[in-house]
């Protein structure tokens, strides 16, 4: 059954859909970018704030299912310039610990609220 995650310590979902959907032992993880959730606004200081932010804020809806980074299969990577890859690997891989989740990483033409980085993730619940 389909139930809708959501947390107030990630930002809110600002369109028709859910931070995150957990269908039996899988969660799917919408797009994060790197939006307070206090303020609501996109924080200062480029795609690695970017990054990291977006990355907490996964951290927090995860954590409200009862998962963490580690249960963390696959993530997708939106970004805006595929010369920052550096950076954003950099921060990606503070939060991740070998075997990391399978990726992918797309370069997209602009992404909401003029972020430089979109993080989606599944995760699945091993019981």
């Amino acid at each position: 059954m389909k139930t809708a995650v959501e947390t107030r310590q990630a930002p809110a979902a600002i369109g028709p859909y859910s931070q995150a959907v957990v269908d039996g032992q899988w969660m799917f993880c919408s797009g994060q970018i790197g939006l307070d959730p206090q303020t609501g606004a996109l924080v200062e200081g480029g795609v690695e704030a970017e990054s990291r932010r977006a990355l907490e804020n996964l951290r927090e809806i995860l954590s409200k299912a009862g998962l963490g980074f580690q249960d963390v299969v696959k993530t997708t990577l939106f970004v805006v310039d595929l010369g920052e890859f550096d950076v954003i690997n950099r921060v990606y891989a503070e939060h991740f610990a070998s075997p990391y989740p399978a990726r992918s990483t797309v370069q997209v033409a602009a992404l909401p609220r003029g972020a430089r980085i979109e993080i989606e993730a599944i995760a699945l619940r091993r019981e």
